[in-house]
Formats: structure tokens, C-alpha cells, sequence
């Protein structure tokens, strides 16, 4: 049974944490937000302008906070970061750090906090830290690293950096718990006190970092032995800011030699002869493999004797880079320190103004295969007395750079290096080269070319054919055409190619770069003659947004393709049509009808039809041509009418009424009107009214065949008929329903009669054989009407009838009753 103090226990806790958790809650919703995070979950919300830790997603693996204007990290601020491996606030005027706000972030392996305002270091911030391996503090304004041990809880620690302007003393304890590290960088320009062995119990130690400008000139003794305590043969030491102009400044050294150190770089020095001589006196039989001297300041009247006994076989590199010499007019030469190179086989001197190098000094490199003289005086004149000439020097060299200087005869260096049987890599890159000459001389074994930055406008045989990488980038080419058929890399960036070049020039080509040209597009075809190529970038152009080009791009950045664009999504960016310009190519959007024009209109051409035939269908149903038709035949006889009603009034001598009767009957009755109607109506006889009756009246009959005006338009003329005579005789039958020419006068005496003046009263309908309504077409619905409410006559069989018909007839074409 649970004790009941215990429960009352839990129930307390977690209220005070609900309590905790809801002020969290208030507390966030006043925080500002970053919501800069890519899907790596990497939040980058530097330069933000914030005053405060912002809220970012729970899931962040690394935050960057750095230059910003937060001044404060409350224990509140990080709290649900547990994921967190990174976190940078560097360059933010950090002034105080609460003791618990680090605590949440157990899996945090980087942090730096450099560049702030924090005079006090307290190892509360990093007990919880134990995953931590990257810890950076440079450049704060603390004198000393604090009581107790700072790091003493970093039992994983692997890179420390610390010190700055204030740093006043290293005390013995203060690196307690630091066991081994890979890089150590110490700031102490200002150090005043230093416990010998302060830094000497960090073993393993990869690589050290000092910058000692202040104990070199005041102390020396410190700077020896803190020197001392780092130096480990197989130990890297960087010395940063010091001066080095009297013999007794190179004394600190003499722990580093005793202890035999291989590796030494010195960086931002200020040295003079009289300095180099002793220290390399000191330095005499040390195994030193590697020399690095870099920003160097040179004084002095360049005397060298004494050193030319030193022995300093065992140097394998020496690199100087920007080297500025005081009173260069003092100098006499360097050359009495070429011994220093007979044995190294790196050898790099570069933005050292260096204009030549005798060729005598050549010839002492006998194991170089390194030499970089990039970014220097070296013309093509003094090139050849650098490389002797057609003399055989250098036979083990393998690199070559010369890139940078003012070199502009193509054909020059590669007669040059010709006789370098073992050379594989060639840079003449941001030289002066215009032209390239149609051959050249090359070694077989040269594989790495780079002449970048030239000013190259064509390409031509002169390339050797060996080559397996070439750097062309940042020419004038817009075309390259020429079998390399062991090409592994080429790199074309920053020159004027309309389009990709064509990939039969290169049957091994695996990676090509194409950014910064001209390209508008470019697409699967493009790419289809090339038979290994895996690695393209051709981002940074200014890209057409076609809908091949979109849809392609697209997948190859999805890694649908057969290859990879190695320089990532942003560098694909529409230029045009001017709606997408500055778009990221990877998030447009297009239409179907922009990008299957040739499907949509035939699509909708195919609808079209479609609606149209059923249009077509229902208004042939409905009989809608057949009012058209009527509409635009109405109009224009409204129009002949009214120009034949105006000559009318205008002459004033023509009656409106010609005919007694227009006859509108099918051919195949013809026989009935010219036997039967027309001797009936116009020729009345006497037998023909009876014995006791006065002779009719003959009326005047409009029939097609005799009174149609030849030559005038069918539908003049049966207007005319129609608008001249007093009525209309229709003459049904089967024949006058089938007949083309009947069911054509029908339609247009229909249209007058039913919607004309005559109002539908001066037809009459005369059925020769048995005829409902519903033989009459449908389009006719007012003759299909008449005929239902109005009295027609029929011809009657009987010959007795007849009699009755004809003076039903006569009176019906006289308008008078029965």
C-alpha cells in the first residue's frame, strides 16, 4: 500500500511543475520567434536584431545565434533543446549567463559563446554538459578561468579555445579535467603569470595554437615555458603576433628544440636576420619536417653567414606566404639560404614579390615535387631562368603553380615543362593568357590543368590529351570542341556558353561545372551524349523557365535523374518570363496549358467539335437553320420589298396587285394545275358553271413556270409572287411535302403569310389526296396549326363534287362567304 506522504508528495511536485511548465508557457509567448530552420533542422538566426534567446522548433539540432543583441541567457531560455548539438551565441555582448541555463542541453556537442562581454567564467554552466567536445570562449573580457576547474565536468572534451586581451594568468588546475585534446587555442597576447605545467598535463594533444605577443616581448621566460609545456614531436605549434628582432627573443625556443618538435608555424611575425640565423642555429640537427611561416615582416641587412653550418636535413615542407621585406634595398639576396631547400620536398613561396629564382637554386632542389610560386612577380622571361631553360632540373617534380603572376605565352611553360618526365599537375591559372596556340608540347604524364581566370576566347589541340581534370573557368569561351578522351573533370564556369557542350568530346567525363554563363536552358538531350557524366553544376545562369526545362530540372533536383546537381537548389534561378523572375527554379509552379499547348488545343479543338456537332444536332432538331434561313430571307425581301415599294410610289402608275392567286404545287402535280386549275380559273367555260349560271369571272393564276422572271434570284422571285397576288394556293399532297422546290417556296410563302402583313388569311390549302397534319413538317408549326383550325379544301374524287369545289374555290379566292 502506497504511504499516503508520499502521494502527497507527488501530487505537490507535480503541481509546482504544472505551475513551472505554465509560466514556461506565458513566458514563451512573449519570447520573439526564428523561424529560419532548413530541413536538417540547422536554425540559422544570426543578424536577426533579437535581445533575447528566440523560440525555435523543439527539434533543432543546431542553433545559430551569433551577432546578435542578446546580453542575457536566463535559465528558462534553452529549456525543451534537449535535442540540441550546437549552439553558437558568439559576437552578441553576452554579459551573463545564469548558472542552471545550460543544464537542459545533455546532448549538446558544440557551443561557443567568443566575442562577448563575460567576466566570469563559472563551471556551473558546463556540469551538465557531458556529450560537449567543441567549446569556444575567446576574446572575453575574464582575467582568469575561475575556481573551481571550469571544465572540470567536460570529461569528452576534444576542442577548447579560451583566452583574449584580458586574460592576466593561467594558474596550475585550471585545465583540470582537460585530459586530451585534438585542438587547443590559447589567446594569452597579455599574459603575466603562467604555472610552469599548466598545459603540460594535456596529453594527447593534437594541434596547439599561442598567441604570445606580449610574453615575447616582456616575458620570455613565460613564453618559454609555455611553449615547453605543449611541445611534443609529433605535436603541431602555431605561434600567432610575435617579434622576433634580437637573439635573445629566439631563447623560448629552446625547449621546443630540446624536445625535438617536427612541426612549426608562425603567423603575423615580425623577425629579422640576425633572429633567423640564431634560430636556425638553434634548431641545428632538429628533426624539423615542417615549416609554415605566414604574414611575415623581414628586417635586417640580409647577413646569413653563420647558419650556412646549420644542418636542417630533416625539413620536408617549407611554406612562407606574404612576405613584406623592410628596406628591401638593403637586401642583398636570399640565395645564401637556398640550402634550406636542397632537402624539402614541398616548397611554397607565395605573394612574396618574388620576381625570380636563379637557376642555380634550382638545380640544388633535388627532392622538390612540390613548388608553388602562385601570386608573385614571375614574367616569361624570368620563368625561364626559374626552370633553367631546356637544362634537366626538377626531375622529381610533380606540381607545379605558378598561377597569379604575370605570365602570357602559352606556348612558353609548356615548352618549359616538357622535360618534367613525373609531372601530373600544372596551375597557370589568373595569368595573362590571350591565346592559345594550335599545338604544344606536353609531358605524357600530365594529368591537372588550370588555367582559370585567363583571358582565353577559343579552344584549340594545344591541350594535351593525357588530361584527366581542366579547369578553364573564368575565360571568354563560348564553344569547346576537341576530343579528351581521358577527361574525368571539367569545370567551364563564368564564360559565355550559350549551351551545354556536346558530350562526344568527352566519353569519361563523370563531373562538369557550368555556372555563371550564358546557358537559358538546358535539358535531358543536352546531356544524353555524355556516357558517365554523374556530377553537374550549371546553377547561377540566367535560366528561360520553359516547361521542359522545369519539369527536367525539377527531377534531377529530386534525384530522379541519372545524375546529381551537386551545387544545390538556390542556385537554379528563373530569369524569365518576367513573372518568374528570382523564383527558385525547384518551386515553380506551371500550368497545363503553358506546357501542353499542342494536347490543350487539341483537346479543346476536339470539345469544340464535339459541342459543336451536338449543337448542331439539337438545333437541327429543333429545326434552328430552318428559322435562320427564314430570318435572313425575311430581311433581305423586306428590303427588296421596301426598293420596289419605293419605285412604286415614286412612278405611281403600277398596281400593287398583279395576280388573283400565287400556286405554289409540286412538278409531279403539274398535271393537275395545267388540266385541271388553270382551264378552271382563268378560262371558265359555260359547261363548266352549269346551263343556268352566268360564266364566271376568269382570275389570273402566278404560276412558277410561267410567270418567274428568268434570270432573277429564286427568293425575288417567289417574294415578288407571294407580295403581288391576293392569295396563296397550296396544292398538298405527298409529291408537294417531298419536293425540294415546294418545301423551299413553302418555307418563304410561310414566313410571309403567317408572319407578314397578310397576317396567315390569304392562304389556301388545297389537299389533292388524303393528307393529316402530321405529314407537314414539324418546322411548320403554323401551317400545322392552320390546318388543324382552319377549314381546307379537298379534291374530290366523285365527279359529281367537282361542281361544288371549284365555287368553293372561286369564292375563297374572292374573299366572299359561302
Amino acid at each position: 500500500m502506497r504511504h499516503p506522504t508520499r502521494c502527497y508528495s507527488s501530487l505537490l511536485f507535480l503541481f509546482f511543475l504544472s505551475v513551472s511548465w505554465g509560466q514556461r508557457s506565458n513566458t514563451d509567448n512573449k519570447r520573439p520567434i526564428c523561424d529560419h530552420c532548413n530541413q536538417q533542422l540547422s536554425c540559422n538566426c544570426s543578424y536577426g536584431g533579437f535581445t533575447s534567446v528566440p523560440t525555435v522548433t523543439g527539434s533543432a539540432l543546431s542553433l545559430n545565434l551569433s551577432f546578435n543583441s542578446i546580453t542575457v541567457v536566463t535559465d528558462d531560455d534553452l529549456m525543451g533543446h534537449m535535442p540540441l548539438k550546437a549552439l553558437d551565441l558568439h559576437g552578441n555582448g553576452l554579459a551573463e549567463i545564469h548558472p542552471f541555463a545550460f543544464d537542459s542541453l545533455w546532448n549538446l556537442e558544440q557551443l561557443d559563446l567568443s566575442d562577448n562581454q563575460l567576466t566570469v567564467l563559472k563551471h556551473k554552466w558546463f556540469r551538465k554538459l557531458k556529450a560537449l567536445q567543441q567549446l569556444n570562449l575567446l576574446n572575453n573580457p575574464y582575467s582568469y578561468l575561475g575556481s573551481p576547474p571550469v571544465f572540470e565536468a567536460l570529461v569528452r572534451l576534444r576542442k577548447l579555445a579560451f583566452g583574449g586581451p584580458a586574460l592576466k594568468e593561467l594558474r596550475r588546475g585550471d585545465l583540470s579535467g582537460v585530459t586530451q585534446l585534438e585542438e587547443l587555442t590559447v589567446n594569452a597576447n597579455n599574459l603575466t603569470r603562467y604555472d610552469s605545467g599548466t598545459l603540460a598535463d594535456i596529453w594527447p594533444l593534437g594541434c596547439v595554437t599561442l598567441a604570445l605577443h606580449g610574453p615575447f616581448l616582456t616575458n620570455l621566460p613565460l613564453a618559454g615555458a609555455m611553449i615547453g609545456d605543449v611541445s611534443y614531436p609529433e605535436t603541431p605549434i602555431t605561434l600567432k603576433d610575435i617579434l622576433l628582432i634580437e637573439i635573445q627573443s629566439i631563447q623560448p625556443f629552446r625547449e621546443a628544440a630540446r624536445k625535438r618538435i617536427r612541426y612549426l608555424a608562425i603567423r603575423n611575425i615580425t623577425v629579422s636576420d640576425k633572429a633567423i640565423v640564431h634560430f636556425l642555429m638553434i634548431f641545428d640537427g632538429v628533426p624539423l619536417t615542417q615549416i609554415v611561416i605566414d604574414d611575415v615582416t623581414l628586417t635586417g641587412e640580409a647577413r646569413w653567414e653563420p647558419a650556412n653550418k646549420t644542418d636542417h636535413k630533416g625539413i620536408d615542407e617549407f611554406y612562407i606566404r606574404n612576405l613584406v621585406v623592410v628596406d628591401v634595398y638593403k637586401f642583398t639576396s636570399l640565395i645564401q639560404l637556398q640550402f634550406l631547400l636542397e632537402y624539402p620536398r614541398r616548397v611554397s613561396v607565395i605573394n612574396s614579390k618574388v620576381f625570380v629564382m636563379p637557376c642555380l637554386t634550382s638545380r640544388l632542389l633535388k627532392n622538390l615535387q612540390y613548388l608553388d610560386l602562385s601570386d608573385n612577380l614571375l614574367t616569361d622571361l624570368t620563368l625561364v631562368e626559374t626552370l633553367c631553360g631546356t637544362i634537366e632540373t626538377l626531375k622529381d617534380i610533380r606540381v607545379l603553380n605558378f598561377s597569379g603572376n604575370a605570365l602570357k605565352s602559352l606556348s612558353t611553360v609548356s615548352r618549359l615543362v616538357t622535360k618534367f618526365s613525373k609531372l601530373t599537375h600544372l596551375d597557370i591559372s589568373r595569368t595573362g593568357y590571350s591565346f592559345m596556340p594550335s599545338s604544344c608540347p606536353w609531358p605524357s604524364t600530365l594529368r591537372f590543368l588550370n588555367i582559370s581566370g585567363a583571358k582565353l576566347t577559343t579552344i584549340t589541340p594545344c591541350l594535351p590529351k593525357t588530361l584527366e581534370v581542366l579547369d578553364l573557368s573564368n575565360n571568354n569561351l563560348n564553344d569547346f570542341i576537341l576530343l579528351l578522351p581521358v577527361l574525368r573533370e571539367l569545370h567551364l564556369s563564368g564564360n559565355k556558353f550559350l549551351r551545354v557542350p556536346s558530350g562526344l568530346s568527352f566519353p569519361n567525363l563523370q563531373t562538369l561545372t557550368i555556372k555563371s554563363n550564358t546557358l537559358n536552358m538546358f535539358g535531358k538531350s543536352d546531356l544524353q551524349s555524355y556516357q558517365r557524366l554523374e556530377n553537374i553544376q550549371a546553377g547561377q545562369n540566367k535560366f528561360v523557365c520553359s516547361c521542359d526545362f522545369v519539369s527536367f530540372l525539377q527531377m534531377e533536383l529530386k534525384g530522379g535523374g541519372g545524375m546529381k546537381l551537386t551545387d544545390g537548389v538556390d542556385s537554379y534561378i528563373c530569369d524569365s518570363p518576367l513573372y518568374l523572375q528570382g523564383q527558385l527554379v525547384d518551386e515553380v509552379r506551371l500550368s497545363v496549358v503553358m506546357c501542353h499547348q499542342v494536347l490543350f488545343v487539341s483537346v479543346s479543338c476536339g470539345l469544340a467539335l464535339f459541342v459543336a456537332v451536338l449543337l448542331s444536332v439539337a438545333l437541327w432538331r429543333i429545326h434552328a437553320f430552318w428559322y435562320l434561313k427564314m430570318i435572313w430571307a425575311w430581311v433581305k425581301a423586306k428590303r427588296n420589298s421596301r426598293r420596289q415599294q419605293q419605285r412604286r410610289d415614286a412612278a405611281d402608275s403600277e398596281a400593287l396587285i398583279s395576280f388573283d392567286a400565287f400556286v405554289s404545287y409540286s412538278e409531279r402535280d403539274a398535271s393537275w394545275v395545267e388540266n385541271f386549275l388553270v382551264p378552271e380559273l382563268e378560262e371558265p367555260s359555260e359547261t363548266n358553271s352549269g346551263a343556268n349560271s352566268t360564266s364566271p369571272q376568269p382570275l389570273t393564276l402566278c404560276l412558277h413556270k410561267r410567270d418567274f422572271l428568268p434570270g432573277q434570284w429564286i427568293v425575288d422571285n417567289i417574294m415578288s409572287a407571294i407580295e403581288h397576288s391576293r392569295r396563296t394556293v397550296f396544292i398538298l399532297s405527298e409529291n408537294f411535302v417531298h419536293s425540294d422546290w415546294c418545301r423551299y417556296e413553302l418555307d418563304f410563302s410561310h414566313f410571309w403569310l403567317f408572319d407578314g402583313p397578310a397576317g396567315g388569311q390569304a392562304a389556301i390549302l388545297i389537299l389533292l389526296e388524303p393528307l393529316s397534319k402530321d405529314d407537314v413538317p414539324k418546322r411548320f408549326y403554323k401551317l400545322r396549326k392552320l390546318m388543324s383550325s382552319t377549314t381546307y379544301l379537298e379534291w374530290p374524287q366523285e365527279e359529281e363534287k367537282r361542281k361544288e369545289f371549284w365555287r368553293s374555290l372561286r369564292n375563297a379566292l374572292r374573299g366572299e362567304d359561302d
